[in-house]
C-alpha cells in the first residue's frame, strides 16, 4: 500500500498547531489575565507556574510553521502574504513579552513596566493569532498559484470576532490552569475569572460557529449535507459536555477537571475547523495535494519527523511531570 504522504504530513503540521495552542494557550491566557491579578505575590505565583515551560511551548509554533514552509511551499507562499500584518504583530507581541519575562525579575523599580509589557504582549499575541485564523477561515484569494488579494483583506468583522474569541479562550485556559496551579486568594480569584471567561468563550464559539459556515458553501454543505451533518449533531453535544465538565468542576471546587475541560473546548473547536477545510489547505482553493512538495522530499522530511517529534514529546511530558504539583511561592524563577 503506498503512503499518502500529503495526508500524513497534512496530519502532522495540524498536530504540531493543536499542540502549540493548548500548551502555549495557558501561558499566554495568564499574561492576559495578569492585569487583574492584585499584588506582586499573586503575579509571581502566576509567572512561577509557567516559568519551567513557557519557551519549550512555543516549539510547536516553530514546528508548524517551519514544516509548512517546507512541506507545503505552496500554501506558505500564499498564506503569509495574506497574513503579513496579524503573522508580524504576533511575532512582536511573543518577543516582546519573552523580554519582559526576563526582565521583570531583574528589577524593583521598573517591573511595573515589565508587568504591563508581559500582559499587552501576551494580549497583542493572542489576538494576532485570532485574526489571522479568522482570515485564514473565511477564505484567502488565489489566482495563479499566488495570492490575489489585497493589504487589508485580513481584516473583516469575522476575523476581528475570532480574535476576541481567542482571548477569551485563553483567559479561560489561563484561569483554570491557576486554579490547578495555585492555592488561597490567588486560586478563588481564579475560579471567578474561570467563570466569567468560560461563559465569554462559549459565547464566542457560539458565535463563531454559527457564522462559519456561511461564510462559503463548501463549509454549509459539509456541515449541513448528509452524511457529514452528522458532525453537527456528535460536535456541538461534546461541547456541551466539556462545558458541563467546566462549570461542575468550577462549582465543585475541583482543581484538575476546570483546565481538562478548557481543553477538551479547544480541541474540539479546532475539530471543526479541520472538518470544514478538508481538504483543502488554503481554502477555498488550494487543497493538500495541490500545495505538497514532490514525494520524494515529504518522504526525506519524514524521516527526521519521526525521530524529532517523539524526542520533543518526551521532554515536553518530563517537563510537565517533574513540575507537577501546586506551584510553592517561596520557590520560582527568580
Amino acid at each position: 500500500m503506498e503512503l499518502d504522504f500529503p495526508f500524513i504530513w497534512a496530519a502532522l503540521i495540524a498536530f504540531a498547531v493543536l499542540a502549540y495552542v493548548v500548551l502555549d494557550g495557558f501561558d499566554l491566557g495568564i499574561g492576559v489575565l495578569f492585569p487583574l491579578l492584585p499584588g506582586k505575590h499573586d503575579r509571581d505565583v502566576a509567572m512561577n507556574s509557567v516559568a519551567p515551560v513557557w519557551d519549550g511551548n512555543e516549539t510547536w509554533l516553530v514546528l508548524g510553521g517551519g514544516g509548512l514552509f517546507a512541506v507545503f511551499p505552496l500554501a506558505y507562499a500564499t498564506i503569509l502574504p495574506a497574513l503579513y500584518a496579524p503573522i508580524i504583530a504576533m511575532l512582536i507581541g511573543l518577543i516582546f513579552r519573552g523580554v519582559s519575562f526576563e526582565f521583570r525579575w531583574r528589577t524593583t523599580r521598573g517591573r511595573f513596566l515589565w508587568d504591563w509589557g508581559f500582559a499587552s504582549g501576551s494580549f497583542l499575541a493572542t489576538f494576532a493569532q485570532g485574526i489571522a485564523l479568522g482570515a485564514l477561515v473565511q477564505g484567502i484569494e488565489v489566482v495563479d498559484r499566488q495570492y490575489a488579494g489585497g493589504w487589508w483583506d485580513w481584516l473583516t468583522p469575522f476575523s476581528l470576532l475570532t480574535g476576541l474569541g481567542l482571548v477569551c479562550g485563553y483567559a479561560l485556559l489561563g484561569a483554570t490552569w491557576l486554579v490547578m496551579k495555585s492555592e488561597g486568594d490567588l486560586q478563588h480569584r481564579a475560579r471567578r475569572f474561570a467563570w466569567a471567561s468560560g461563559i465569554a468563550t462559549l459565547a464566542f464559539v457560539a458565535a463563531v460557529s454559527l457564522a462559519t459556515p456561511f461564510l462559503n458553501p463548501k463549509f454549509l454543505e459539509r456541515w449541513f449535507a448528509w452524511p457529514t451533518m452528522i458532525f453537527s449533531l456528535v460536535v456541538p453535544a461534546l461541547v456541551a459536555v466539556c462545558a458541563w465538565g467546566l462549570f461542575r468542576g468550577l462549582s465543585e471546587q475541583r482543581t484538575a477537571q476546570p483546565f481538562l475541560a478548557s481543553l477538551g473546548l479547544f480541541v474540539l473547536c479546532y475539530a471543526g475547523i479541520g472538518i470544514s477545510f478538508y481538504p483543502y489547505m488554503v481554502p477555498p482553493s488550494v487543497t493538500i495535494w495541490q500545495a505538497a512538495a514532490p514525494d520524494s522530499s515529504l518522504r526525506f522530511l519524514l524521516v527526521g519527523a519521526a525521530v524529532l517529534i517523539p524526542v520533543i514529546l518526551a521532554y515536553t511530558g518530563y517537563a510537565y511531570w517533574v513540575f507537577r504539583g501546586k506551584v510553592d511561592p517561596s520557590k520560582g524563577y527568580h
